[in-house]
């Protein structure tokens, strides 16, 4: 049974550790094949065998360990977003209450530790506070019964220790007394610490919800309604009711509400949600529109061909969910240390706290519990689990507001380090949509209408742009459609088919050479004059000789020139290869600037040049539209496909530019440095945090200077990080392409 892939939220994260916890503990179960946790989206992507577990099972699992996995099939992502902001509510309510709570225990704690009943006024102020936070010992206790730990463990354990020894304290005021030794109370240090980490969440969690404001701008972007023709009536249904073939009118100003094709009138239509161009697009009866963009002028109808999932901002919203929970390379460093982090940093803590209390002056028990609390709190993972996810998720996201559609991390990292930049030519560099500018047959040929309607009959069965030029020049010659004994398409080569009885092969001139099909002397000369004119050639003939030559024109695109420019400025070495002829090819690459090209190459020898490359220690990026750039394009270490060209093409790439613009690639180059620099930047701070923060913590400053962390202090600096790791990747949104 073929494996699902599915995202589900999870609750109850809250460090790198518990999105390592509830890796471990998904991977571990029979039937799962992988699992990619996204701390800051606060959900997991999972793949897994539906024959050996399922939702049920995963969320029973994490049940257990302290998490909550939501398996509501029936959430859409405005349910999701809407229970998002209800969780922030509650918990910005919740810490304002814990606030409310310490506020007087600090003040008392610090201000007027000498009034009647101090200490328990103040235990009986922070009893609420830990009520609210009583998730923390919850889960750290659900953790440790399965021997794992978070950042709740380590708030549990200082913040609960501290209220445990006031609490004694308080009670028996005399028991840990004794000459030269008094007993103390650290309520204000568990209340505070507690609401302070609360306060920290709160901020982090708002400033991690606008990471995915991306997400919410393209689901915002779908239309509500639409106005259909049924059965001769106009009438306005929700969209969820819009199905195939429906005719559908739009009017100036309108929102487009599912994709399909123009059947009457003409408009310009702003694409700029969909693919980042902000000038509107002419569109008349045959082209294409795109569910979510906007009509800006005239009135058309067009019939509906894609509704529901199947439209391109549905799958460019999945696309983009799916890649914001995958694992860029860099985390795996990130993941390995706060693997081990947590119980590294409790043994530190009861270091600490023993060499304080044996050598530690007096009252070293007092120096030794601050030391302990101290520590515990200040080495939260939570600013290192987030350093990458963060960067990730509004990288991702602004691509895909600029019309590049990424589909994992994995390639947003590696276009950093790309130097070679190999092009296809047909839709690639050129528009794509090539025309024929003329068929020369053999002048001793008879019957070519004849032979015309093999041609069209045969290149209506194929696909390739070359053979949708055929079929439309040969259309209006009302020629009829046959039926073949054969047909054989032979990528990178043509067509092989038998009529009548007979043989035929309609290809380019490899085909020929390798089928020993002989040039006509007529038409020798009518080839050199085509190659001169950067003309594409293909060859019609029986088994013997060429019967004709078709040629075909694409003209190049406005930009590419000025896009390879720039490419070849920023350091990158392009390359150009096709499967048309070595003239025309090396003619295209003059044109644009290339000094590396390559004609007459298969789809196997396309995938050989990018090893070859590879071979050479070069990162490649592999750009093309057509089926037979798909194996090159799975080879490369970063696959970029035109959104113009096939579907084939673009599933097989990593990187989808929506609006086929070459300038794009270097734009998302671009994307990749900042982000890449964001992550980088993030992960410093958290490890150089840590690196600084456990030793003052634990006292390493008090021999020399007699300076001693408050754990107050402490817990600010803890929820401090995490906040500014957040808020340092949401920078990447204001970033200029």
């Amino acid at each position: 049974m073929l494996p699902v892939k599915s995202i589900y939220p999870v609750e109850g994260m809250t460090c790198a550790n518990c999105a390592g916890s509830v890796e471990r503990r998904l991977s571990a179960m029979k039937g799962v094949k992988k699992v990619n946790v996204n701390l800051a989206a606060n959900q997991v992507q999972v793949e897994y065998i539906p024959d050996h577990t399922g939702p049920e099972n995963m969320k029973k699992a994490l049940d257990e360990i302290g998490y909550t996995l939501v398996i509501d099939e029936t959430l859409t992502a405005g349910d999701i977003e809407q229970h998002e902001i209800i969780r922030l509510k509650r918990s910005r309510t919740a810490t304002l209450l814990a606030i409310i709570f310490s506020l007087p225990v600090l003040i008392i704690a610090m201000v007027f530790p000498a009034i009647p009943y101090a200490r328990w006024i103040m235990l009986i102020l922070t009893i609420p506070v830990v009520v609210i936070g009583k998730n923390f010992y919850i889960n750290a206790w659900k953790r440790a019964l399965h021997l794992t730990a978070g950042m709740d463990t380590l708030v549990a354990i200082g913040t609960g220790a501290a209220f445990i020894f006031s609490l004694f304290n308080t009670i028996f005021p005399s028991a840990l007394t004794g000459p030269n030794m008094e007993s103390h109370v650290y309520f204000e240090a568990s209340a505070v610490i507690i609401s302070l980490v609360m306060l920290g969440k709160f901020f982090e969690e708002r400033a991690k919800s606008r990471t995915s404001t991306s997400i919410k701008k393209l689901i915002g972007l779908q239309a509500k309604s639409a106005r259909v023709i049924r059965n001769g009536i106009e009438m306005e249904i929700p969209v969820k009711d819009v199905i195939k073939g429906d005719i559908v009118i739009i009017r100036p100003g309108e929102k487009i509400p599912v994709d399909g094709v123009i059947t009457d009138g003409t408009s310009f239509i702003d694409e700029s949600m969909i693919t980042g161009e902000p000038v509107p697009v002419e569109k008349k009866a045959g082209d294409s529109v795109v569910g979510a963009t906007i009509n800006t002028t005239g009135t058309f109808c067009f019939i509906a061909e894609k509704v529901g999932e199947e439209t391109m901002l549905a799958q460019i919203i999945r696309l983009v969910r799916e890649a914001q929970g995958s694992k860029a390379p860099i985390q795996r460093l990130a993941d390995k240390v706060a693997g081990i982090f947590v119980p590294v940093v409790i043994v530190i803590a009861s270091v600490s706290f023993a060499c304080w209390l044996i050598w530690g002056p007096h009252p070293s028990l007092s120096y030794a519990f601050i030391t302990l609390v101290n520590v515990l709190i200040i080495s939260c993972p939570c600013a290192m689990g987030l350093a990458t996810p963060t960067a990730i998720m509004v990288g991702l996201g602004k691509a895909a507001e600029s019309g590049i559609l990424i589909k994992d991390a994995q390639s947003l990292e590696l276009s950093n380090k790309l130097d070679v930049i190999v092009l296809d030519k047909t839709g690639t560099l050129t528009i794509g949509k090539p025309e024929v500018t003329g068929l020369f047959w053999d002048n001793d040929l008879d019957q070519k209408d004849k032979l015309a309607e093999v041609i069209f009959s045969a290149e209506s069965l194929s696909e390739h742009p070359l053979a949708i030029a055929i079929v439309n020049y040969l259309a209006s010659k009302n020629l009829k459609t046959l039926k073949f004994q054969r047909f054989e398409s032979l990528p990178g080569r043509g067509i092989s088919i038998v009529h009548n009885k007979k043989n035929y092969l309609i290809g380019n001139r490899m085909f020929m050479d390798e089928n020993h099909i002989q040039l006509p002397a007529t038409l020798d000369l009518k080839e050199n004059e085509l190659k001169d004119k950067i003309n594409s050639l293909i060859y019609f003939a029986d088994s013997e000789k060429v019967l004709c030559i078709i040629a075909v024109a694409d003209h190049l695109k406005s930009n590419s020139k000025s896009a390879i420019a720039e490419l070849q400025n920023m350091g990158m070495q392009v390359h150009l290869l096709s499967g048309d002829n070595q003239q025309t090819t090396a003619e295209i690459a003059g044109q644009v600037g290339i000094e590396h090209f390559k004609g007459d190459v298969l789809p196997s020898e396309k995938l050989d040049y990018i090893k070859t490359l590879q071979a050479k220690g070069h990162k490649v990026a592999m750009v093309g539209d057509g089926i037979n750039d798909s194996p090159a394009l799975v080879q490369a270490d970063v696959s970029i496909a035109m959104g113009t060209g096939t579907d084939i093409a673009m599933e097989s790439a990593s990187i989808t530019l929506i609006k086929g613009d070459l300038r794009k690639i270097i734009q998302a180059i671009r994307l990749s440095n900042f982000t890449v620099r964001t992550i980088k930047q993030n992960l410093f701070w958290a490890f150089f945090y840590n690196i600084i923060g456990i030793p003052v913590a634990a006292g390493i400053l008090f021999p020399v200077s007699g300076f001693l962390l408050n754990p107050m202090i402490a817990g600010l600096a803890m929820a401090f990080s995490s906040v500014s790791v957040v808020t340092n990747s949401l920078r990447l949104r204001r970033k200029n392409l």
